[in-house]
């Protein structure tokens, strides 16, 4: 969906004048550039960049790449590096540059405008939006009441060649991570095989899952909650299937987060933070939810009347594995001979 909706647009710009009127523009020499390594794609990203600098006078600068990519240019740069946010995917990559000691402490007052669970506890980054897990289901074929309850269900009898998932998507790996945190490694690596034996078919991203869901190939698919909902705005009311919000506190109901944090080698630490907390503006948030149906992280700021409200979810009180439960659920993907 690469059209922003007028009142997006026209919100966001709003919120860059107010957010602007507490700016002290210099000089146009003067004027500061910022540089963004974005792991969001242009296409959501670039409307937020467009009025942060129409209003501020910072120009920014945004190299758009994967965000594991991004990551690894961060450590190779070291303290020559260019960047001075990183706007990251997933939490668990920002976890990554924490651990190596290439983020900076963020502003308290950007801090608290987000609950606990979707920020670094060192204040090292802030959640910006989020994405849940889910399973995506077709109401022609299950019915709500016979949905399973927790991830141990999906493996038995009753599910046999009916799931599907996408094992080496970012952020299906994400929530194997905190499967590894709370269960362990040996139990972890037990689901993998109880599901490869159960028949779990394989598919290489969410969408194909998701449209496999749709066609009869599969009943239900592991997923993150927006595939449906951006399917639904492309493809109109046939198509037809639904999300099922498993509640469950554990890491079936991930809460997957996109986040942003400042680099220590930063020389541009004000127009950084200011970026940053442009991101947690309402129009901002607002814009995130409508374009990709997203749950907003900022506080007061609501979703999209078609998804439930954040409050309303059971997530777990950490949604983020740590970076070794990440290499080792990547590890056990193989030995379960799921991936190669």
């Amino acid at each position: 969906m690469d059209q922003i909706p007028p009142r997006a647009l026209a919100s966001l710009a709003a919120a860059a004048f107010l957010f602007a009127s507490g700016c002290t523009r210099g000089p146009e020499e003067s004027r500061p550039t910022l540089t963004v390594y974005s792991g969001r794609t242009e296409a959501l990203v670039a409307p937020v960049v467009a009025a942060f600098e129409k209003e501020t006078g910072i120009e920014v600068r945004v190299s758009y790449a994967d965000t594991s990519q991004l990551a690894a240019t961060i450590l190779e740069e070291g303290a020559q590096s260019r960047a001075d946010v990183f706007f990251a995917q997933d939490a668990a990559t920002m976890e990554l540059l924490h651990a190596e000691g290439r983020l900076s402490p963020l502003p308290i007052s950007v801090l608290e405008q987000v609950a606990e669970r979707y920020r670094d506890p060192a204040g090292s980054w802030v959640g910006t939006s989020g994405r849940s897990r889910v399973l995506a289901y077709h109401p022609d074929r299950v019915r709500p009441e016979d949905l399973p309850a927790n991830l141990d269900e999906l493996s038995g009898e009753a599910w046999k060649g009916r799931v599907g998932w996408a094992p080496t998507n970012a952020s299906f790996q994400s929530f194997l991570a905190l499967l590894v945190r709370e269960r362990g490694e040996e139990a972890t690596l037990a689901w993998l095989r109880a599901m490869q034996a159960n028949g779990a078919r394989d598919y290489p991203s969410n969408v194909p899952a998701v449209q496999a869901v749709a066609s009869g190939e599969i009943d239900v698919a592991l997923t993150n909650h927006y595939y449906v909902h951006r399917l639904r705005a492309e493809q109109g009311p046939s198509f037809t299937v639904r999300n099922h919000y498993l509640n469950s506190a554990d890491a079936a109901a991930q809460m997957n987060v996109s986040a942003a944090g400042i680099l220590v080698t930063s020389g541009n630490r004000q127009a950084a933070e200011s970026f940053v907390a442009f991101l947690l503006s309402s129009p901002a948030q607002a814009h995130f939810a409508a374009e990709n149906f997203e749950f907003p992280l900022a506080a007061g700021v609501r979703p999209s009347p078609e998804l439930p409200a954040l409050g309303d979810l059971r997530v777990p009180a950490v949604n983020s594995g740590r970076v070794e439960d990440l290499a080792t659920g990547i590890r056990l993907l193989r030995t379960a001979g799921v991936t190669p």
